[in-house]
């Protein structure tokens, strides 16, 4: 199950995330993309960055929020076949990959 967090993006943050993403879009408000977790710290996809491999993410916590850019998550599903989904988080994440809190979902972009 996903976390039930939300973050509206500040105007500053969001201005300053159009001009990283290649196609100048990123939504207003985004929910917590990590397995429900007891932590206070959340993590929102904001974009696919032009460098292969990183994306652009809104962390935050109840005292902060900020951009951050980290390497995606190189860890693939455990299915043999060559299309298996891979983890649609971030390098080092807490929690579980992303197949393993929602078995069946088949995309990066819920």
């Amino acid at each position: 199950m996903r976390c039930t967090h939300w973050r509206r993006v500040p105007l500053a943050l969001a201005q300053e995330a159009r001009q990283k993403a290649p196609d100048g879009c990123v939504d207003r408000a985004l929910q917590c993309q990590l397995s429900s977790h007891e932590g206070d710290e959340h993590y929102g996809l904001l974009a696919e960055l032009a460098t292969y491999g990183t994306a652009l993410w809104l962390r935050w916590r109840a005292d902060y929020v900020n951009l951050v850019v980290l390497r995606d998550c190189p860890v693939t599903g455990p299915e043999p076949e060559p299309d298996s989904q891979g983890c649609c988080l971030f390098a080092g994440h807490p929690e579980q990959h992303t197949w393993q809190n929602a078995p069946g979902e088949a995309s990066c972009a819920s």
